[in-house]
């Protein structure tokens, strides 16, 4: 097969190379809301195109690729006095695959462990291309049946931080302790 980056022979959709020198992660940290954070690895001009692969059969082996070079370096860096709970926002399945499941599997180290299928929406909206007052008029409807967790909210991309802040306020009803959000990608830079 071809590398979708560079279109070299590779064993792998995305060749080591391009792995290596075009998907390094960078930091990114955005305030939601008075000292609540998200960080986010890419920004979402870097990789728009292979965030998009969601929507086809070959999305979940993309997005394998680029939680492995993120989220899986975090979580082999990050420590905690308790457990935390990696959270996906939503982990809806296109393609027989949820990209948030697959995000908060390599969150899984010793200080955080994956929880799947714990935070969904009632109300299926999509946002993609919708402004912010769209956003705030049809709200995603969370439920949850977790309680007095340490909670890490995982989702691919952060555009207004309008679902990850209605994500954390149905938690925190239930007694979680949402830490901070974390994002692949992140559309504001």
């Amino acid at each position: 097969m071809k590398c979708l980056l560079c279109e070299n022979l590779s064993l792998s959709i995305i060749c080591n190379k391009c792995q290596t020198t075009l998907l390094q992660p960078t930091f990114y940290k955005r305030e939601l809301t008075n000292g609540f954070f998200n960080y986010s690895f890419y920004s979402f001009k870097e990789i728009e195109e292979l965030l998009n692969s969601k929507y086809y059969f070959h999305g979940d082996r993309i997005y394998s690729i680029l939680a492995k070079l993120s989220f899986n370096k975090f979580a082999q860096n990050f420590s905690f006095n308790e457990t935390v709970y990696a959270i996906g926002i939503d982990e809806h399945t296109r393609h027989d695959y949820s990209q948030t499941a697959i995000l908060s599997k390599n969150l899984n180290s010793s200080f955080i462990k994956p929880l799947f299928g714990q935070l969904k929406a009632k109300n299926i909206v999509k946002y993609a291309g919708k402004d912010l007052e769209f956003r705030k008029k049809n709200k995603r409807k969370f439920e949850t049946n977790l309680t007095n967790k340490n909670i890490i909210l995982v989702d691919d991309l952060i555009t207004t931080g309008t679902t990850i802040l209605e994500a954390k306020k149905i938690l925190e009803k239930k007694g979680n302790n949402i830490l901070f959000s974390l994002t692949l990608a992140d559309a504001k830079f």
